[in-house]
């Protein structure tokens, strides 16, 4: 999953890192690091840092790239354990739009560098889910850039993907949006990747981990047990009923063939309802 769909596209990111080491005055070290579909590359440089270029359609793209990492910068309180800007670099170049960002080298790994889905326990020690539940309670706190999940998506995509009408989404809080193993770093425990963060429906963050670790039964009994006071509520079951159809609206793109079944039993032991399989878009 993690690497450029085709010769064109890792040509053109690897070009764009380089554009940007010149305009920071740096140099990539390497190995670089790819994100989904050869979407985002990343490299340490020479100072010590990360530079990571994000590419997007200049007719899609939006003030959403931007607000991310620096609107973080200006709202997300110190607590919240993630790596800060220290540069931004943006430029198009017609049909694309490029966004290079200076950021803090984190030098710990990811805990599923393959897949957002956990495929293997990390064994990760009660300080790191004290790190984990303190940075996500400290985020709540935050004003959004954006609403994340919005009710118009629901509507169209619970009975698609969990055969059920969506309900009302009513509470929300700050969140980071992409809650996944391919986001987190080991112990010490630093959350990576802030595109997408906002307004979320409440408990959505612990709901999008949780199902992510559905593969390893002891890591998503520990994730509902660190969030039982979220995960258990009324609200809580919304949030995963959420993060389930997202992730079934994956799969039927063709994602999270090994996942899959897990996602789907789930859903039907949450909803009552067999969840339908659609034809990949």
């Amino acid at each position: 999953m993690y690497s450029p769909k085709d010769d064109e596209t890792q040509g053109r990111m690897e070009h764009a890192l380089a554009r940007a080491c010149d305009h920071f005055g740096t140099t990539a070290t390497g190995p670089v690091s790819w994100g989904w579909l050869g979407r985002t590359i990343g490299s340490r440089t020479t100072d010590d840092r990360w530079l990571r270029v994000h590419c997007g359609e200049i007719a899609k793209a939006s003030a959403a790239m931007t607000e991310g990492i620096v609107v973080a910068e200006e709202r997300i309180s110190s607590l919240v354990s993630r790596p800060h800007l220290h540069g931004l670099h943006r430029w198009e170049s017609d049909p694309y739009v490029f966004e290079g960002e200076l950021i803090d080298y984190i030098a710990q790994p990811v805990i599923s560098p393959e897949t957002p889905d956990l495929v293997e326990d990390p064994h990760l020690p009660d300080a790191w889910w004290s790190d984990l539940r303190n940075s996500l309670d400290a985020l709540a706190d935050a004003e959004p850039p954006r609403t994340t999940i919005r009710q118009e998506w629901a509507d169209r995509v619970f009975p698609e993907f969990l055969g059920i009408p969506a309900p009302a989404i009513t509470e929300r809080v700050t969140g980071h949006a992409d809650l996944q193993w391919a986001n987190i770093t080991g112990h010490p425990f630093v959350l990576l990747d802030w595109e997408r963060w906002g307004a979320v429906p409440l408990g959505y963050d612990p709901a999008m981990l949780y199902v992510n670790s559905l593969r390893v039964p002891a890591v998503a009994e520990r994730v509902r047990k660190e969030f039982a006071d979220i995960l258990e509520t009324d609200a809580g079951r919304l949030a995963e009923q959420i993060a389930l159809a997202e992730m079934l609206q994956a799969v039927g793109r063709g994602w999270y063939e090994e996942l899959a079944p897990h996602l789907r039993q789930r859903a039907e032991e949450l909803t009552g309802v067999t969840p339908p399989t659609p034809l990949r878009a």
